[in-house]
């Protein structure tokens, strides 16, 4: 009860800001999700620093107003008091308080003050706080606010419009809260700017269904709260939906997060989750940049390689800006499978999630575990780079299994999408399960989704897991039996073929064939006497 009242109020806040922002004339402006993140975590700082000075002052936990008995603190023991506090906390002085901004919201330049203070957070906090690009710069916390307005005498009252919400309760109850609480949160707060374009490099939002799929059969019951210090990566992070899920399977304490995205916007939306879901220690691990071009991540001169890969990598788009610069030596053991050729004609429809399920394979440790959103088509193709990554996975013994989900599994893209399970462990049979006639169709505004019920998903995850046999929907085949099919990996093309039999005499069957001869000169009839019918009409047209 208690949770779902905080949820309700925490979303209250979110569209109190989103009207703020309105009123002032940035509704669905290019900048409004920066201000309406921004200030969202802005707000989750400051109460997450008041729920842990609570916890470890007892003074402070009994004042009336905690920001007072904090500023009356000396500087000495609010340094203590901070290195007390969990690594998640932001490290603030006094002034940065929300109280503190609402006492001065009178003062002359008041929007000066908000900014500043916003400024001097992140500043203070770069160190943990900053998203790096691949070049090396630091993405900060906080933007200058009300430099949005373009109207310089609405700033203030803009600013003293956001600090009157953000007073009017505080998120310190919901610390305690689970991973779906936040979950709900994120996906809420960034609803409305966090859209899957089709298949194109933006922010892409994956479903819960198919992130929860991935972490379960990633990391099973039995493993859970046994793993431990592990790495977790995504080339194409997106805002992190299937990482936060894989980290919450392992636990956020037992993992770190690894990251690249070529988004700014992704990344700091990125930022935001890792925060709100306790895995602020893995911020240094974000970096914003081109994955495929500029890979981040190394140990010495080599690729880092990973124990956990999940990804939801764009399916198609032009890069052919730099395509010839990956087609050297250096990348020859990286895109062993080969590099898509530039395309005469619509070159944004060149498939760069070979390259990245390449990019994928190759920085997994041995060991390792990947599971990856592709094309369903990439699972039959016949020839090329599609069926070179199959049979290298194949010829590795590395593949744990696929799962083909059902067609609009994503609102936005008519694309069908399959689960490609990589595990370096599996030297076994390989699971193939057609999902593809489960869920139900929902409109999604102007789109229409499929919505699969958590039992859908859950025998999904049964059944991979188990490696079951199920009739028409799994199957389990060996190696030798996906080489003997071209490298296949559609669970369709393994299932046995039933045919009934039926004993009749012999004078049935030639009433049954006599029956079919009829119906075929029926229907043969029909045909001639439609062709004569319409030549007769274009004969008339002809002579008119």
């Amino acid at each position: 009860m208690v949770e779902l009242e905080f949820q309700q109020k925490t979303k209250q806040l979110i569209d109190s800001l989103k009207s703020i922002c309105a009123h002032y004339g940035l509704g669905n402006d290019g900048n409004e999700f920066k201000i309406i993140t921004q200030i969202f975590l802005y707000k989750f700082l400051n109460d997450k620093y008041a729920f842990e000075a609570k916890k470890i002052d007892t003074n402070i936990a009994k004042a009336e107003k905690w920001e007072v008995a904090l500023s009356q603190m000396s500087e000495e023991n609010q340094q203590m008091l901070q290195l007390q506090m969990c690594p998640d906390a932001a490290r603030l002085k006094p002034n940065h308080f929300i109280a503190y901004l609402f006492s001065h919201q009178n003062a002359p330049d008041f929007a000066k003050l908000f900014d500043d203070t916003l400024m001097d957070i992140a500043i203070s906090n770069n160190d943990v706080f900053a998203v790096k690009t691949d070049g090396g710069a630091k993405v900060v916390l906080f933007d200058r606010i009300s430099q949005y307005i373009s109207d310089e005498s609405k700033r203030d009252a803009f600013c003293r419009a956001i600090i009157n919400k953000l007073v009017e309760f505080s998120f310190e109850r919901i610390f305690m809260q689970k991973f779906d609480f936040y979950a709900t949160i994120f996906e809420y707060l960034i609803k409305d700017y966090n859209s899957n374009s089709g298949g194109k490099y933006a922010e892409y939002y994956t479903p819960h269904a198919v992130a929860r799929i991935m972490a379960a059969i990633l990391v099973p019951k039995e493993q859970q709260g046994k793993i431990k210090n592990v790495s977790c990566y995504d080339p194409s992070a997106g805002s992190g939906t299937l990482l936060m899920n894989i980290a919450h399977a392992i636990g956020e304490s037992r993992c770190s997060i690894y990251t690249q995205d070529i988004s700014q916007k992704s990344s700091n939306l990125l930022r935001l989750n890792l925060i709100l879901n306790s895995l602020v220690h893995s911020i240094p691990n974000v970096i914003q940049g081109n994955t495929i071009l500029h890979p981040y991540h190394k140990e010495g001169s080599e690729l880092k390689r990973f124990d956990y890969i999940v990804s939801n990598p764009p399916f198609k788009m032009d890069f052919s800006d730099f395509r010839d610069e990956l087609d050297n030596k250096e990348n020859q053991q990286r895109f062993f499978a080969g590099i898509p050729k530039i395309k005469a004609k619509d070159k944004d429809k060149m498939e760069i999630y070979q390259l990245f399920l390449q990019h994928i394979i190759y920085s997994l440790k041995r060991g390792g575990k990947a599971a990856v959103v592709v094309p369903t088509g990439f699972i039959t193709a016949q020839s090329g780079i599609d069926k070179g990554i199959r049979e290298y996975l194949v010829k590795h013994k590395m593949l744990a299994g696929v799962v083909s989900m059902p067609s609009n599994i994503f609102a936005t893209t008519g694309t069908n999408v399959s689960i490609l399970f990589i595990d370096d462990t599996n030297k076994g049979n390989v699971v193939l399960i057609d999902a593809s006639n489960l869920g139900q169709k929902v409109k999604d505004g102007k789109n229409q989704k499929t919505v699969l019920a958590p039992e859908e998903e859950q025998r999904i995850i049964d059944v991979f897991n188990a490696k079951q046999a199920e009739d028409n929907f799994s199957v389990t085949v060996s190696y030798d039996e996906i080489a003997a099919k071209n490298y296949s990996l559609s669970a369709g093309q393994y299932f046995d073929v039933k045919i009934e039999y039926v004993d009749i005499t012999p004078e049935q069957f030639a009433e049954k064939m006599k029956g079919f001869t009829d119906n075929l000169e029926s229907l043969f009839s029909q045909s001639r006497e439609l062709e004569a019918e319409i030549k007769k009409q274009l004969a008339g047209l002809k002579y008119e």
